[in-house]
């Protein structure tokens, strides 16, 4: 609306605030001002590298901090590092936008699954609200996953169309974590309000 353009970028107070990385004029990737930190990408569970390119946790190791020295400093933030050279003809490394914090992760079924991603579909759609809340459970020997979201106010009573909308959105959060959840739609402030930062995830698998 204002007619400027955008630009996102990534930092953390541990390391001094936002300077950190930032996107160039080609916006494909932030580049990080690797003559102030050692970057590195590990997975999470058991703290070796990743290949270039793949999804990890992002560690960070400041290089020119005399007063407070951070050596090996876990984010929790996962991202990637960006193979091939920008266009822009900066040399630093870029990483991909922050996908999740590691300690939101769940694995159901062999697959890694972070709110996030579910939070990525239902916002498409506008018949629904934006409290929702993913359960684990263990049914039979078997973990499923159910996901009650609460309908906005610009929902219907018609069951028939209701209906529509939860297969559409089961058939979308498949297409994206490679697991057929058990969504629920439920009405506008049914589902438990958390003050803070709001608890997404509920884990009551006999083997978590």
């Amino acid at each position: 609306m204002l007619g400027v353009k955008a630009y996102n970028s990534f930092g953390m107070t541990e390391m001094n605030g936002p300077g950190v990385a930032f996107e160039c004029q080609e916006q494909n990737g932030m580049h990080f001002w690797e003559d102030c930190y050692l970057v590195e990408i590990i997975d999470p569970e058991t703290g070796e590298p990743v290949p270039e390119g793949e999804i990890g946790e992002l560690v960070l190791t400041t290089l020119d901090r005399e007063m407070m020295p951070l050596i090996r400093y876990r984010t929790r933030d996962l991202t990637r590092i960006l193979p091939g050279k920008c266009p822009c003809g900066r040399t630093h490394i870029r990483i991909d936008r922050i996908k999740g914090r590691s300690d939101d992760m769940f694995i159901i079924k062999g697959v890694n699954i972070f709110p996030m991603q579910v939070e990525k579909i239902l916002v498409q759609f506008p018949e629904l609200g934006s409290n929702y809340l993913i359960t684990l459970e263990t049914v039979n020997n078997q973990d499923e996953m159910i996901v009650e979201v609460e309908l906005s106010d610009l929902s219907t009573d018609n069951y028939i169309e209701l209906e529509k909308i939860r297969k559409d959105i089961t058939r979308q959060l498949k297409d994206e974590i490679l697991v057929t959840p058990k969504v629920k739609l439920v009405k506008k402030g049914s589902l438990p309000q958390s003050e803070g930062k709001a608890v997404r995830v509920k884990d009551l698998r006999d083997n978590k």
